[in-house]
């Protein structure tokens, strides 16, 4: 079955310490599950065995013209200036960089399947499986699970390279979508 790894928001302003949300409660799950060094072990896990890694970003125009200033999560994202498509805090963090030749999908809304061009790169490359992880639990990696399902792939969801800004929230979100995905280590992906 042909597989992707998709890297979710794994960004400087959401996980580097020097970020927004990197010097936050977020920041701080990030580091205490040491999401960096497991997912670029991952990374190079899949790289390895010839599974495509993606990435996925949430990223704005510097005037953040994208995002809905009505709502909860878009509209602290535009007033505090941050995810911007083509400034640091908008860039994967540099230790897990992108390849040249990996695909970089810029969304505007929590779901990487909303308004980008994922499903149909997925279904030209003939992608049936989806392993994932990244930040945060909740919201990205749910959305990821929810609508990979309902497009009728297969999800498994690297636990251990996921957060959110509390282990709470993420044990909560990881049970949510247990229906709808596989929960796995990443010392046991991509076997």
């Amino acid at each position: 079955m042909k597989s992707i790894y998709l890297v979710l928001d794994m960004q400087n302003d959401l996980v580097h310490p020097d970020g927004a949300s990197g010097k936050g409660p977020l920041g701080e799950q990030v580091r205490s599950r040491e999401l960096i060094a497991r997912t670029a072990a991952a990374i190079a896990k899949a790289r390895s065995k010839g599974i495509a890694v993606a990435f996925v970003r949430v990223a704005f125009s510097d005037d953040h013209r994208e995002a809905n200033p009505a709502s909860q999560v878009f509209g602290a994202i535009a007033r505090n200036g941050i995810l911007k498509k083509d400034a640091w805090g908008g860039a994967v963090h540099d230790e897990l960089a992108p390849l040249a030749n990996e695909w970089n999908i810029v969304k505007h809304r929590v779901s990487p399947f909303y308004g980008t061009s994922l499903e149909v790169l997925l279904r030209r490359e003939g992608i049936e499986r989806i392993y994932c992880s990244g930040v945060s639990t909740q919201a990205v990696v749910q959305a990821t699970v929810r609508d990979a399902h309902d497009r009728d792939f297969e999800v498994l969801v690297l636990e251990d390279c996921c957060a959110s800004p509390s282990a709470q929230e993420h044990e909560n979100s990881m049970a949510s979508i247990a229906r709808f995905c596989t929960s796995i280590d990443s010392a046991v992906a991509f076997d």
